[in-house]
C-alpha cells in the first residue's frame, strides 16, 4: 500500500478540476446541444441547462460541504456514502458505480471510434476501438500523472475548437432577431418528441461532477481541491453551453439544428480543429473514467466489499494496477458486444442515484445535528433536497424502465451485502438516524395512556449471577422475546469480583442478539442480589423499552429467600413475573406439547371476572408466543370437582375463542388438583399461575408431578389475552 506520500499527490487542477470539465465538455456538447436547441428552442434549452445545471450544481455543493468536514478516504462517492449510511449502503451504491465507470470507458470509446470512422471511413471499426482502448489503457495504466498530463492536451484542443467555433461572430455579425425562442408542444408532437424526451438526450451532458471526487484519496488536499476544483468546473461548463446554445440558435436555422448532428463543425472557422476537440473529449473522458474505476475498486476491496478483495489491494506502488487489469477485463467484454446503447441509459441512472444518496447524506447529516458534522461550506437543508428530489425526477424522466432497474440492482447488491455482515472501522451515522426516531417515538409514547395492551410484547428483564444459569433456557427466552420483544441482562457480581463475568455478560448478550432478539446487558456490584434487582427493577421503571416481565429460575445461584424479594416487588412495578424450572432429564423435551393450567373460578365461571382474579392473561400469551415459535399444540387444562364439569368446559372453550389461540384443545379433569397433575395430557412444557406469596420451594414438587418443565406466571395488569 503506496504511504500518504506516495498517493496524495494532485491539487484542484490537475487532480479535480480538468478531469470534471472534460467530463462535461463531451460528445452531447459537440453533437447533441445543437439538436435540444432546434427542439425546444434557445429559451427551452437554457430553461433545461438551468434544471439540469440545478441538480448538479446541489450536488456538487453536498459533494463539496462533505469534504471540507472531513478528509475523504479513497473511493470518493463510496466513502462518503459509507461514512454516513454504512458499508453496505456504500457499497450497493459503490460496485453499480463502479461497472458504470468501466462501461463508461467503452462507451466513450465507441464515441471516438465514430468520430474517427467519419474522418477515415475505410478504416475497420473494430481496429479503431482496439488501438483507441490500448492507447487509453496503456496511459491509465503508466500512472495517473500521465493520464493527467495528457488531459491538459487535449483541454487545450478542446478551448482551440471552441475559439473556432466562437470566432465566427468575428466574421459574420450575430443575427438576434433570426432566434427561434420557443417551440410549442403541438410542434414537438409533428417532430415525434417531448420536451422531457429532449431532456433525456440532453441530460447525461450534466453528469461527470464526480470525475475528481474519484481520486479523493490521491489529491494533497481533498478538503480544499474537491469543492474549488468541482464547483468551478461546474460553473465553467454551465457558462460554455449557455453560450453555445447561443451561438447555435443565432448560426444555424431550426430545420438544420435538427437534422443534423454537425451543425457545430459544420459552421465553424476550421472544422479539422472541432472535430479534434469531439476526438479528444471523448478520448479524455474515456480516460478520465478509466483512471477512477480501478480506484473505486480498490477502495470497494479495502473494505471488503468487492470480490478478491485481498488480491485486489496488494499493488506496492500507489497505482491500482490489479484494479486496472480488472476494469481492463470488464471493457474488453463491453467492446466485443459492439452496441452499448442498450444499458447507456443504465450509466446514467447509477451516477443519478450515487447523487441522489450525497444529498441525502448531507441532508440527513445536517438534520440530526450530528456534532461531528461541522463543515466549512455550510448549506441550507433545502439545498441538499432540492439536489435529491431533482435527481430522482431525472432519473424517471430518462428512463422510467431503467430507472426500476437500477434500484432493484442497488436493492439487489445491498442485500447480498446485509446476508455478509461486513465490519467496518468507520463510524456512520444510521445509529443517529435510529436514534432520532426512537426520541421521537418515546415522546410520543409518553403522552399517551400507559399500557398499550394491543401493542404488548415480551420485554425481559433476566438477572443472574453466572451465564451458567440460562444455558438452558437460551432457547425458552429467545422464543419468548422474538421477534419484537428484548432482553435485559443484569450481571450481579459481588464487589472485587472482576471484570470476568462483565465479559461473559457481554457474550451471552451477542449471542441472544445474533439470535434475532435485541439485547442489553450491565453488570451491578451488589452485596445483596436481591436488593440489586429490586434497585434495578426501579430504575428501569420509566425507561421507554421498560423491562416488562422479571424472568427468573430457581437454579440461580442466589438464596430463594433472596430472590423471593423481587419476585414480590415486581408488583409495585407492574412489572410480570416469569419462574421458568427446567426439568432434570426431559429438558424442553421435544418442544411439541404445551399444556395450560387454568385454575377453578371460585367465585363462578365468569370469564371477564374469573381473567380479572387470575394470571390467565399472561399464562395464555406465553403459551401463544411458545406455539408460535414451536408450532406446538396447546391444551388448556382444568381440574374441578365432577359438579362443575360442564361449566369449566364451557368456561375454557370461551376463553380459546376469544383468546385466539389457534387449534387448542380443552381438557376437564374431573379430580382433585395433585391427581390431576399426573392423569394430564403429556407435556414438553406446563404453565402454571404463581402463588402471590412469590416462594419457590415448590417448583421442584410440581416437576416431579407433572413429569415436564414448568412456567410460573403472575400478571402485571398490564397483559390482556383479550386484546
Amino acid at each position: 500500500m503506496a504511504s500518504p506520500s506516495q498517493s496524495a499527490r494532485f491539487g484542484a487542477f490537475e487532480g479535480v478540476f480538468t478531469p470534471t470539465l472534460l467530463t462535461i465538455l463531451g460528445v452531447i456538447m459537440y453533437l447533441r446541444e445543437g439538436w435540444v436547441v432546434g427542439h425546444v428552442g434557445l429559451a427551452g434549452a437554457w430553461g433545461m441547462l438551468g434544471l439540469a445545471s440545478g441538480i448538479t450544481v446541489c450536488t456538487a455543493l453536498s459533494l463539496s460541504s462533505i469534504a471540507t468536514n472531513v478528509r475523504l478516504g479513497a473511493g470518493g462517492p463510496f466513502a462518503v456514502i459509507t461514512r454516513s449510511l454504512g458499508l453496505e449502503l456504500g457499497g450497493s451504491i459503490g460496485i453499480p458505480l463502479y461497472l458504470s465507470q468501466a462501461l463508461a470507458v467503452a462507451m466513450y470509446i465507441f464515441g471516438l471510434r465514430e468520430g474517427w470512422c467519419w474522418i477515415f471511413p475505410d478504416h475497420p471499426a473494430w481496429l479503431v476501438d482496439g488501438i483507441a482502448f490500448a492507447v487509453v489503457l496503456g496511459l491509465g495504466a503508466a500512472s495517473a500523472s500521465l493520464a493527467f498530463r495528457v488531459q491538459f492536451v487535449v483541454m487545450a484542443v478542446i478551448f482551440v475548437s471552441l475559439l473556432a467555433v466562437f470566432g465566427t461572430w468575428a466574421v459574420e455579425p450575430v443575427a438576434p432577431a433570426s432566434i427561434e425562442w420557443w417551440r410549442g408542444e403541438e410542434a414537438l408532437r409533428d417532430a415525434g418528441v417531448s420536451f422531457w424526451a429532449v431532456f433525456a438526450v440532453f441530460f447525461p451532458a450534466a453528469t461527470g461532477i464526480l470525475a475528481g471526487a474519484n481520486m479523493s484519496g490521491e489529491l494533497r488536499d481533498p478538503r480544499r481541491s474537491i469543492p474549488v476544483g468541482t464547483l468551478s468546473a461546474t460553473a465553467l461548463a454551465t457558462v460554455i453551453y449557455a453560450a453555445l446554445a447561443f451561438w447555435l440558435a443565432t448560426t444555424a436555422t431550426g430545420d438544420e439544428l435538427r437534422s443534423s448532428y454537425t451543425v457545430m463543425i459544420d459552421h465553424s472557422l476550421f472544422a479539422p480543429l472541432v472535430l479534434a476537440g469531439l476526438l479528444g473529449a471523448t478520448f479524455s473522458s474515456a480516460l478520465t473514467s478509466l483512471v477512477g474505476a480501478p480506484r473505486i475498486l480498490r477502495a470497494l476491496a479495502q473494505h471488503g466489499v468487492a470480490p478478491g478483495a485481498g488480491w485486489l489491494v496488494k499493488d506496492g506502488d500507489g497505482e491500482p494496477r490489479r484494479g486496472m487489469l480488472v476494469t481492463a477485463g470488464v471493457v474488453i467484454l463491453a467492446l466485443s458486444v459492439r452496441d452499448l446503447n442498450a444499458i447507456a441509459p443504465l450509466i446514467t441512472l447509477f451516477f443519478l442515484i450515487t447523487y441522489a444518496m450525497i444529498n441525502i447524506v448531507v441532508l440527513l447529516e445536517q438534520r440530526l445535528a450530528v456534532v461531528s458534522f461541522r463543515p466549512r461550506l455550510r448549506l441550507p437543508w433545502v439545498v441538499p433536497l432540492l439536489g435529491a428530489l431533482g435527481c430522482i425526477f431525472a432519473m424517471f424522466v430518462v428512463n422510467p424502465t431503467f430507472s426500476l432497474v437500477a434500484v432493484a440492482v442497488v436493492l439487489g447488491v445491498y442485500g447480498v451485502l446485509m446476508r455478509r455482515k461486513l465490519r467496518s472501522n468507520v463510524d456512520d451515522v444510521r445509529s443517529g438516524l435510529f436514534l432520532m426516531v426512537a426520541e421521537w417515538a418515546a415522546r410520543r409514547s409518553s403522552s399517551l395512556p400507559r399500557g398499550q395492551a394491543r401493542a404488548w410484547k415480551a420485554n425481559l428483564l433476566v438477572p443472574l449471577a453466572d451465564p451458567l444459569e440460562v444455558r438452558g433456557l437460551f432457547e425458552l427466552i429467545v422464543d419468548l422475546a422474538r421477534p419484537y420483544g428484548s432482553i435485559t441482562l443484569l450481571g450481579l457480581q459481588h464487589e472485587g469480583a472482576g471484570e470476568r463475568l462483565h465479559d461473559r455478560v457481554t457474550e451471552l448478550a451477542n449471542d441472544f442478539t445474533d439470535a434475532g432478539v435485541h439485547t442489553t446487558a450491565t453488570v451491578l456490584e451488589a452485596e445483596h442480589e436481591g436488593r440489586a434487582v429490586v434497585h434495578a427493577m426501579q430504575t428501569l421503571r420509566e425507561a421507554f423499552l421498560r423491562p416488562n416481565i422479571l424472568f427468573v429460575t430457581p437454579r440461580m445461584a442466589m438464596p430463594h429467600d433472596e430472590l423471593a424479594a423481587p419476585i414480590r416487588h415486581a408488583a409495585h412495578e407492574r412489572m410480570a413475573v416469569v419462574v421458568t424450572s427446567l426439568h432434570p432429564t426431559a429438558g424442553l423435551g421435544r418442544r411439541r406439547h404445551i399444556n395450560v393450567w387454568i385454575r377453578p373460578q371460585e367465585g363462578g365461571w365468569n370469564l371477564q371476572e374469573g381473567l380479572r382474579m387470575t394470571n390467565t392473561h399472561l399464562m395464555v400469551l406465553v403459551a401463544y408466543l411458545l406455539q408460535r415459535s414451536w408450532e406446538a399444540e396447546v391444551v388448556f387444562v382444568c381440574a374441578v370437582p365432577p359438579s362443575e364439569h360442564e361449566e369449566a368446559q364451557r368456561y375454557l372453550e370461551e376463553l380459546v375463542d376469544v383468546a385466539r389461540i389457534p387449534e387448542a384443545e380443552v381438557r376437564v379433569l374431573a379430580s382433585p388438583f395433585p391427581d390431576c397433575l399426573a392423569e394430564a395430557p403429556d407435556a414438553d412444557l406446563s404453565i402454571f399461575g404463581l402463588p402471590d406469596e412469590g416462594e419457590l420451594g415448590f417448583t421442584d414438587a410440581m416437576i416431579a408431578q407433572v413429569g415436564s418443565s414448568c412456567v410460573f406466571v403472575r400478571d402485571s395488569g398490564e397483559e390482556d389475552a383479550l386484546a
